[in-house]
């Protein structure tokens, strides 16, 4: 079956179109216009190349603290081949796949806008490798987010040498071999090749496209399942009216407290008197709460789609200006900054959620001990509230600024790094502990709203919960709740909620 397209040129990309590529298979492709920029660099190099005795920052020059021994035209394509082979010094664990493909992708936009000087196999051979799906092995650890991703972007590209590790059809292999199965040759890199593949924010991009994508979801879902909480706890719906949130006018929570409007607007549970005068914060004050993390969620979504329509490698080439000029485009500051804010707004998605799962089982407005019959015979629902604290916790530690510190580096010509690589990798890690919080939530609220029968909730939240309900039933006695949770954490992850 053949595959949609997906053009990679200088138009403006919207991280949501990039996104899309995450759960979906594309056929990539690089426009005639954009395959000419490429062309157009890589000619104007060649014949600056062509002067002696010219010193070009990376090009025929050593890197970073060696930026003034000079290399021989001789030696240029050995320095390309040194350069990736001596980088690729990464840890830890395997990038997942999701975001290798992120990375190849934007690693193309990148270079398509003829300000890197590579040669056009090479941008060629980055597209045959994503529309093969033939994915380098890249490590989580080695970037400092400063050189660019150095470390992670160097085990991308060994394989365009032959070199590293490859996944292709799902197996682990030696690029050499899947280079034999395909019947490819290695590309022979050209000078600057090797600094403008390695030089870059791909990494950090990557994560940060992943996680933004990732997180407008679960903040989907943390409204809705507030919304669910919110009947089953028999809250007032006075604190969401629309005048209280219009004198605050932030606009994330006049979004989320329409939209729990939304969700309660046809409830009967939501509609009957209560008695209580005041519900606890973590209820009453779910548009504020949830409303500044959409905020925060919208400023880093704004800065991620600039970078993936930057340039972001060393030194940049503009033939039309007849310049080489060398700067610091790869220093990840902007996204570290991002990546940090985003783990601490998400953060508080579980944090009040978990707050939510306590009150739920705590007993209260005639809800029983625990949600479940025969309390004291039963757990019920006692330690899912624990491992969604201990959870919430554990985010409270990944929520520790990377941004802030900075080891400086290369015999400290690199002396101020963003770090913006951990950023990356522990707000992915949180975000994915978020999702389990809300699971649990999820999972209890729906288990709590049954004993409010034969009272109903809008059409909108019982239909969710009797979706939820087909996969994960409600809870008379003990039983592994193990498995419900994951079985909850599923439901997020495959389960669609328009937008």
């Amino acid at each position: 079956m053949k595959l949609p397209l997906f053009t990679v040129n200088t138009d403006w990309m919207l991280l949501s179109s990039v996104a899309a590529t995450i759960h979906q298979a594309f056929e990539l492709s690089v426009d005639e216009k954009s395959q000419q920029n490429v062309i157009k660099c890589r000619t104007f190099l060649n014949k600056k190349m062509q002067q002696h005795n010219v010193l070009f920052y990376g090009i025929n020059t050593g890197f970073g603290y060696l930026q003034n021994v000079q290399i021989d035209n001789s030696q240029i394509e050995q320095l390309q081949y040194n350069l990736l082979m001596s980088h690729a010094c990464g840890m830890g664990n395997e990038v997942p796949d999701a975001i290798v493909k992120l990375m190849l992708l934007l690693k193309i936009k990148s270079l398509v806008y003829g300000h890197s000087g590579v040669q056009w196999a090479t941008v060629q051979r980055l597209v045959d490798l994503y529309n093969n799906n033939i994915l380098p092995v890249v490590y989580t650890q080695g970037s400092l987010g400063a050189s660019g991703d150095l470390a992670p972007l160097s085990h991308l590209s060994l394989p365009l040498i032959g070199l590293g590790k490859v996944k292709y059809n799902n197996t682990a292999m030696p690029t050499q071999q899947a280079l034999q199965m395909l019947n490819w040759q290695p590309v022979a890199l050209q000078s600057k090749e090797g600094l403008a593949l390695i030089n870059g924010t791909q990494f950090m991009s990557a994560y940060g496209i992943y996680c933004v994508a990732k997180a407008k979801n679960l903040l989907k879902w943390a409204n809705l399942i507030a919304a669910i909480s919110f009947d089953a706890f028999y809250c007032t719906t006075e604190p969401l009216n629309k005048l209280i949130h219009e004198i605050r006018a932030h606009k994330g929570q006049v979004y989320c407290a329409r939209v729990l409007r939304e969700y309660l607007a046809d409830s009967t549970i939501a509609q009957k008197k209560k008695q209580q005068v005041q519900d606890p914060y973590s209820f009453r004050c779910i548009p504020q709460v949830h409303g500044a993390t959409a905020d925060t969620l919208h400023f880093v979504e704004e800065t991620f789609t600039r970078e993936i329509n930057s340039v972001t490698d060393n030194p940049n080439i503009f033939p039309d200006e007849d310049a080489i000029l060398s700067g610091g485009n790869f220093h990840g500051q902007p996204l570290a900054l991002a990546l940090d804010f985003l783990s601490i707004a998400m953060s508080e998605l579980a944090n009040i959620s978990e707050r939510r799962t306590y009150q739920l089982i705590s007993g209260h407005r005639g809800l029983p001990l625990f949600l479940v019959k025969d309390p004291g015979l039963n757990s019920g629902f006692m330690i899912p509230q624990y491992t969604a604290a201990g959870i919430v916790s554990e985010n409270k530690q990944l929520c520790t600024p990377a941004s802030v510190d900075s080891i400086s580096s290369s015999n400290n010509q690199e002396d101020h790094v963003s770090m913006g690589a951990n950023a990356a990798t522990k707000c992915f890690q949180l975000i994915n502990n978020v999702e389990k919080v809300l699971a649990i939530e999820l999972l209890t609220a729906s288990q709590a709203l049954h004993f409010r029968r034969p009272e109903t909730s809008s059409e909108v939240i019982e239909n969710i919960v009797t979706e939820f309900g087909k996969l994960v039933s409600f809870n008379e006695k003990d039983r592994v709740l193990h498995d419900d949770m994951m079985l909850a954490v599923q439901f997020l992850q495959t389960h669609v909620l328009p937008d």
